[in-house]
């Protein structure tokens, strides 16, 4: 009984001496990068196409840069670099071929092209970015939003419901662009040209070949959608295109025996789009956990974030590569950090 009595007086006495006896314990989300094809990037200024005149291009390209310097398996060229080769080479990145000139100069892998839609620095600040990364092999396709992650697997009930919800959505996207019509968009006239009125084409009543109207066409019919869910092979049904992706797209495939032949793409292999607002319950909360593991000695904790166009940036930066590569694979486990307060 004494013995109880003992360690008892013993936790009230590390109780009563306050909290910094004991550690916070904390989760530090980590992300690593899940494409080894894309180690070597480079990044170009930001272009401004937001209404705010003071966004600085190659503030916002400095923030991105430190921020994937620091997931490992990427290796950054400096800003100065591509600048120094934009301006030699008179590189304007009109295109994905000024972008893939660019990473074949450079010797990277894939070439960062963003773009500022939005920004406010006055509190709540806000922010929307889009950046592209272009590949310096053409014949990389875009990695869609749902790739690599455990689909099929026991941990697939683990992934959180808006990369279920953004995978399903982009999967979405993919199967409708083989059931939607070609069609010829009309030529854009300037202001001081009139537009011509072409005449209408002469009656006819001879019939095609088929043995109907030469004017008559036949209406497009698309069937309907059959949406499989990632990590579904099996489909139901009408015979599908053999151009259709499903949802083993979302799986690595297995080595082939051979390289596969390049077939050319102007599109990005990643894209991503986003907007913050200081006001967000899910962005601030987000935020007060980035600023808990920065060890920074300035005073006003994460809230001066907000009120600091610098730290909101790169917060932003953080954020935009952080759920980019998140949603293809790229997160990894969380590391169990211990910290003391500064009043012990």
């Amino acid at each position: 009984m004494a013995r109880y009595l003992h360690y008892f007086a013993v936790v009230l006495l590390l109780t009563s001496a306050g909290c910094s006896i004991f550690p916070d314990i904390a989760h530090q989300p980590v992300v690593h990068n899940p494409f080894p094809q894309l180690a070597k990037v480079a990044i170009a200024p930001f272009f401004n196409l937001s209404t705010e005149p003071t966004v600085d291009g190659r503030q916002f390209a400095l923030a991105y840069f430190n921020e994937l310097q620091l997931i490992p398996g990427f290796e950054v060229v400096p800003i100065g670099v591509v600048e120094k080769t934009l301006e030699t080479y008179k590189i304007t990145l009109g295109g994905a071929e000024d972008a893939r000139r660019l990473a074949q100069i450079l010797g990277v892998d894939a070439v960062v092209i963003g773009a500022v839609t939005d920004f406010s620095p006055y509190y709540p600040p806000r922010c929307t970015m889009q950046v592209e990364w272009y590949a310096a092999n053409p014949g990389f396709h875009p990695i869609p939003p749902g790739y690599g992650l455990p689909w099929g697997t026991t941990e697939e009930e683990f992934i959180p419901a808006p990369l279920v919800q953004e995978s399903e959505f982009a999967l979405a996207r993919a199967q409708l662009k083989t059931q939607t019509p070609a069609y010829q968009p009309p030529a854009v006239l300037l202001p001081q040209q009139p537009e011509e009125v072409p005449s209408p084409p002469p009656h006819r009543d001879e019939k095609s070949k088929e043995g109907k109207p030469a004017s008559h066409q036949e209406p497009i019919a698309a069937g309907p959608l059959v949406v499989v869910p990632p990590g579904k092979t099996g489909t139901t049904g009408p015979v599908l295109p053999p151009d259709w992706p499903d949802g083993r797209s979302f799986v690595p495939a297995p080595p082939a025996l051979h390289p596969p032949v390049a077939l050319p793409t102007n599109e990005p292999v990643m894209r991503h789009t986003k907007a913050y607002n200081g006001h967000d319950h899910e962005f601030t909360a987000a935020l007060e956990s980035y600023v808990f593991f920065q060890n920074d000695g300035r005073y006003g904790g994460w809230q001066s974030y907000l009120q600091r166009s610098d730290d909101f940036i790169r917060f932003c930066c953080h954020m935009h590569i952080f759920e980019m590569l998140t949603a293809r694979g790229g997160a990894g486990e969380t590391r169990v950090v211990w910290r003391w307060s500064h009043d012990r």
